[in-house]
């Protein structure tokens, strides 16, 4: 009796550990396309273990919605995708697996009630057995057809199992103590006996070196199962066999603890660590973003936290969801953002398309004026309004820039020409020019006029520059002579004041 306190008392307590999900499986799928997945879900329920394999095909199902839901949110909107119909073979598949897996379980369990049933019958054998007082000649090979009958009897329902087991066990023992069977018989029974607890705590030992330890765990309950198969062995050894399968049991259980708790130090590590990548994401998701460069910049942040997010494993099975629902929800945040800015920026887009294409039309209507003083104030001041405007479409810039810049050019290009026709030209051999007598201050207040239009045009030229990618070293160069240029007009300026006070003076 006191053997079988002590199994059923540590067969409770290994039905209290922990179960675990193995993680590899699950990481593995992440790395599957959608196709993939289909795929590998119909091999699963079509496998042979499909019904013993409903964790790994719930892992399938979250895989799959988890990529598509991420699929859809990268799609272009208004575009049709063929997302529709994957998902509806997924489902069909799923939907067929789940009413496999609920008969499945239906007939387990009316099996495990058969059984229930059965093994309550075998035990209102043993029991009649046990109170009969048979002769040993009888009892003892009817208790052998008893034992075979209840290892051939299979599982009972689990809210049963301890219960009705105890009992079993109890008339078990019983028969051995009050059942008075010749003693070279009972010798010989507790002889076998011994020899299969031997093996079982060989068994046994060998697991405890075994380095998958949930696997041992696993293999170890089913040991335990069977010793409570077998019946007593010497009364003098009875204690000594059955410390040396605890032994080993407990060098197991001890493993598989530490296990969990390693498993529970990463998974609290794994949640800091992602707590400080939702802190990170929430944190770039409150800037005050203004400009697409900057949007794009962090976008590029967001997808490498991402990656880093993905390498981290599982976090405590009570903040998991929660964690990932945070990080979740700040790439939300950022990205709802993201795209509110975008479609603004692609309406301003427009409107600076059709302000650029006014001035291209007002610089082609006059790019034919003879009026070149008016016509070129007019041209400067649509280059300043020009650079005043924003961006437009890339696919629409240059070409409404080449469009614009060919109708300034063609316009100072033709009032270059005027003025270089308006020149006097050089006389016939033997001739002087007759050149009109002018004054220091004309020739100052020319050279000044000259030199305005001069900075005016470089000006220009640097909001012309600045629209190309390849314009920085020209801007540089621009700028070093329109500064040059406006000292030597402050020094014009300066010399046109002295002349105009000379002459005053005079």
């Amino acid at each position: 009796m006191e053997e079988s306190k002590i199994e059923f008392q540590t067969e409770r307590i290994e039905q209290s550990e922990p179960q675990v999900q193995p993680q590899s499986a699950a990481q593995n799928l992440a790395d599957k396309s959608l196709a993939e997945l289909s795929d590998f879900f119909q091999e699963l329920r079509t496998s042979a273990d499909a019904m013993m394999r409903s964790k790994e095909a719930e892992a399938v199902k979250s895989a799959f919605y988890k990529l598509l839901l991420k699929m859809r949110e990268a799609a272009p909107k208004g575009v049709e995708t063929p997302f529709e119909g994957v998902e509806e073979n997924f489902k069909a598949m799923y939907a067929d697996y789940k009413k496999e897996r609920a008969e499945y379980n239906r007939r387990q369990e009316q099996e495990r009630e058969q059984n229930l049933e059965k093994k309550l019958a075998i035990i209102a054998d043993l029991k009649a057995l046990v109170e009969g007082q048979e002769d040993v000649s009888t009892s003892f090979p009817a208790l052998r057809e008893i034992q075979n009958r209840w290892r051939e009897a299979g599982p009972v329902p689990v809210t049963r199992f301890r219960d009705i087991n105890d009992t079993y066990q109890f008339f078990i023992e019983k028969f051995y103590d009050m059942v008075k069977i010749n003693r070279d018989l009972r010798d010989l029974d507790f002889k076998k006996n011994l020899e299969a607890k031997e093996a079982f705590c060989e068994a046994a030992e060998k697991l405890a070196e075994n380095e998958n330890v949930v696997s041992a765990f696993h293999e170890l309950q089913k040991l335990h199962e069977q010793w409570k198969e077998y019946g007593p062995v010497a009364k003098e050894v009875r204690e000594d066999i059955w410390n040396r399968f605890r032994a080993a049991t407990a060098v197991i259980n001890k493993r598989y603890q530490a296990h969990f708790e390693g498993v529970k130090e990463e998974q609290t590590k794994n949640l800091e660590a992602k707590t400080a990548l939702c802190e990170e994401v929430e944190a770039i998701a409150a800037m005050d973003v203004t400009t697409s460069a900057e949007w794009n910049q962090l976008s590029a942040q967001i997808a490498e936290i991402q990656a880093r997010w993905r390498s981290i494993g599982f976090a405590t099975r009570k903040e998991n969801q929660k964690i990932y629902e945070r990080f979740r929800a700040a790439c939300d945040a950022f990205f709802t953002r993201k795209r509110a800015y975008f479609n603004a920026f692609k309406g301003s887009l427009r409107e600076n398309l059709e302000a650029k294409q006014a001035l291209v039309d007002k610089a082609h209507e006059l790019k034919s004026s003879t009026d070149w003083k008016s016509a070129t104030d007019q041209f400067i001041a649509l280059q300043r309004q020009w650079k005043e405007i924003g961006a437009v479409p890339r696919k629409k810039s240059d070409e409404l820039w080449q469009n614009f810049r060919s109708a300034c050019d063609e316009f100072f290009a033709a009032r270059d020409a005027a003025r270089e026709a308006a020149r006097p030209k050089m006389p016939a051999r033997g001739e002087r020019p007759a050149r009109p007598a002018r004054s220091p201050k004309d020739v100052l207040n020319d050279k000044f006029k000259a030199l305005q239009q001069e900075i005016a045009t470089y000006e220009n030229n640097i909001g012309f520059f600045s629209l190309s990618s390849k314009g920085s070293p020209l801007i540089a160069q621009m700028q070093e002579r329109i500064d040059k240029a406006k000292a030597e007009l402050q020094k014009l300026e300066e010399q046109i004041r002295r002349n105009e006070t000379e002459g005053g003076e005079q």
